[in-house]
């Protein structure tokens, strides 16, 4: 490894793109606040809740008395399955096409103030179930050739609502960032014959320096192609392209790692911790796939406290994207904390 202060460049192999890490920088001054945000409390139950058991949604309907977690068609869908068949194309610069999809829901728990870090590991399976189920039910429609299975957690992170929940959406087209980690690892695959995330995996397993924390079944790393400040890369230890070729057994060590790296976040900051999650896993376009190796990205922005937050700009938005601390610090930083939830102290 270069000199631990010493700008330098990483390539994600992943995407196929560079980004700049400058960890001299994390040596300037900071004035700026470094506090932890003050506690939420939620009740298990809101009557304003359009996602509480037995509530009226914004479209009219009523939620049953689920309890457990509960799907639905999106209200507000972004995709809709009837979308009929139009493009332009005005000397190939003016290009638009229509896209055909569906938008849904999950529920993760009919408990209004609990998220991934405060429900048990035997809850958390049920949310993965769930999800292994509709990416079954979605991609086996003739028109759904990819499904996006993602979480937004936190207001700033654009979340309405903070009861648990997360989306569905299901493109007719593969989205532009999974088409990118599509060619990726099907170049790799093809000069190689082995899969891109096995042979990193192997390796971060093997250096040990940004690994967060493994099971039997799952790894945590902080990728080495890290944009933001403590973002991680979370993969089963064996080849699968889907959540639905898991095991019960990778399913409980997925429901721990999820329920566990959910603990360290919150108590980075003391707080609530933010992010986008979204799992990548094989195209339903009837192709084997064999290519695609199952991980979850988590985006988080938060940087120095809980209310200091990195966003792209300058630099990232016209040249390309930089970090200060290096994924190696970051990962540690997350190794230290504990896994016991602060709010149970």
């Amino acid at each position: 490894m270069m000199h631990s202060d010493s700008p330098h460049r990483r390539y994600n192999s992943l995407s196929g793109e560079w980004i700049l890490v400058s960890p001299h920088r994390t040596k300037r001054p900071w004035q700026g606040k470094v506090e932890a945000e003050g506690r939420v409390t939620l009740p298990a139950y809101d009557p304003g809740c359009y996602l509480c058991p037995g509530n009226q949604r914004a479209g009219g309907t009523t939620n049953p008395d689920y309890k457990s977690t509960y799907v639905f068609d999106n209200d507000f869908a972004a995709l809709l399955p009837d979308t009929p068949e139009e493009n332009i194309s005005e000397k190939n610069l003016l290009v638009a096409e229509s896209e055909q999809g569906l938008c849904r829901v999950l529920c993760f728990s009919p408990r209004h103030d609990l998220t991934l870090a405060l429900m048990g590991p035997e809850s958390i399976k049920k949310v993965i179930d769930t999800w292994a189920d509709q990416y079954t039910e979605l991609g086996s429609l003739d028109f759904i050739n990819y499904v996006q299975i993602f979480e937004n957690r936190g207001d700033i992170m654009g979340c309405s609502n903070p009861h648990p929940h997360g989306q569905i959406w299901a493109n007719k087209t593969l989205p532009h960032l999974v088409s990118k980690e599509n060619f990726y690892q099907e170049d790799y695959k093809r000069r190689n014959n082995e899969c891109l995330l096995c042979d990193y995996l192997s390796l971060e397993i093997e250096k040990k320096e940004r690994v967060v924390f493994e099971n039997d079944e799952v790894v945590v790393v902080v990728p080495f192609w890290a944009i933001w400040p403590f973002e991680v890369l979370l993969m089963p230890k064996e080849h699968v392209g889907d959540l639905t070729q898991l095991s019960e057994k990778q399913r409980n060590g997925l429901a721990d790692a999820l329920k566990r790296l959910g603990v360290r976040y919150d108590n980075l900051f003391k707080t609530s911790f933010p992010y986008s999650m979204g799992i990548h896993q094989r195209p339903t376009d009837g192709r084997p796939h064999h290519e695609w190796h199952l991980h979850f990205h988590y985006y988080p922005p938060l940087l120095r406290s809980a209310t200091v937050k990195k966003f792209m700009v300058g630099y990232e938005m016209m040249a390309q994207a930089q970090r200060d601390i290096t994924a190696e610090s970051a990962a540690e930083r997350l190794r230290q904390c504990p896994e016991k939830h602060f709010t149970e102290d």
